[in-house]
């Protein structure tokens, strides 16, 4: 029964030994106390018969078990040395997991910004590709357009290309025309030099037979009045301004033609209102052309002219209508004029 409270004892003293070499360690004499207060507590005092039979058999079961209780703790204390070592080294490795856990942590959100630019960068990109597509697509709208165009062009050009080589052959041909032109001409030379000799002779001749006149009514006048009378008559225009070859007659007022040709006549004519201005060119007694006018009041002006073929001896002149009336003044309106165009053989 004794050896058994003492062994009880040495088992919770050796717990507590153990608990506190965990928590910081015990030297002998601290495990003796130890040892002496539990038994202390384990046995209340007896007599002393018991007390000295129980201290007899305690120092002989310590001696006993002391020898084996120090080796378990030497064993203890190098387990729980190294067990504090692993500790350390486990709150080492804790401190730089830390530390790495904290610049996994930086550099996790550093590539979460990181991402968000390449987010922002993407986006854009993609907006920036879809702009460009628009403006490949309207480029190659472009380039289709061109295409048909410089296709049109080159169909332009072919035509023109064939429109030049047939002109080119035409103009050949057009030279080999005028050579032989040329040579016709060169044959006719002689032909129209002895031609021309007679133009210039008929030319002198023609030269010594111009004829041309002008006149008018009178040669002064105040404003008087001629006609109107019962039938037409003929009007004497005696104001010569030229008379060249002196084929008009002032006194008469009738040209006769020298020669046969193609002349060229004209007449003008002024009268008042209320009566009509009529008058006539007149050849070989037949009326050609007329200059005619008529109004209640103010001027009346009126002209007109004829080219006639005359053979020699025709004559020509005017002649005023029967019931009209012409006014001359020193404005000379009413004039009468002609001259050889050409003559004819």
């Amino acid at each position: 029964m004794k050896g058994l409270v003492c062994l009880l004892l040495l088992l919770e003293t050796f717990v507590c030994v153990v608990q506190h070499q965990v928590d910081g360690g015990l030297n002998e004499n601290e495990i003796s106390q130890q040892l002496r207060s539990e038994d202390g507590r384990q046995n209340p005092p007896q007599t002393d018969t018991l007390r000295d039979e129980a201290s007899t058999d305690s120092q002989q079961n310590y001696h006993l078990c002391f020898t084996d209780i120090h080796a378990a703790l030497r064993e203890l204390t190098a387990t729980v040395t190294e067990q504090k070592v692993n500790i350390r080294e486990l709150t080492a490795t804790v401190t730089e997991q830390k530390v790495n856990i904290r610049e996994l942590t930086a550099t996790v959100t550093e590539q979460k910004v990181n991402i968000r630019e390449l987010t922002a960068t993407v986006t854009e990109q993609k907006v920036n590709i879809r702009e460009l597509t628009a403006t490949v697509t309207e480029q190659k709208t472009i380039n289709r357009e061109l295409t048909a165009t410089v296709t049109e062009q080159k169909t332009i050009i072919r035509e023109l290309t064939a429109t030049v080589t047939e002109q080119k052959t035409n103009i050949r041909a057009l030279e080999t025309q005028q050579t032989l032109i040329l040579e016709e001409l060169n044959k006719k030379n002689d032909e129209i030099s002895n031609i021309t000799l007679g133009q210039v002779e008929l030319r002198k001749e023609f030269r010594d037979r111009e004829i041309a006149f002008s006149a008018s009514l009178m040669q002064s006048s105040s404003g008087d009045y001629i006609g109107p009378f019962t039938t037409d008559i003929t009007l004497t225009y005696r104001n010569v301004f030229t008379n060249i070859g002196n084929a008009y007659n002032p006194i008469t007022g009738v040209f006769i033609a020298p020669l046969k040709g193609a002349y060229m006549f004209r007449v003008s004519v002024y009268g008042h209102g209320g009566t009509a201005a009529s008058v006539s060119i007149v050849k070989n007694g037949e009326r050609v052309v007329a200059a005619h006018e008529h109004q209640a009041k103010d001027g009346l002006n009126s002209s007109n002219g004829v080219v006639l073929i005359l053979e020699v001896g025709d004559v020509v002149y005017v002649s005023l209508w029967s019931g009209r009336r012409i006014c001359e003044n020193q404005n000379n309106h009413n004039t009468f004029s002609g001259f050889l165009l050409f003559p004819l053989r």
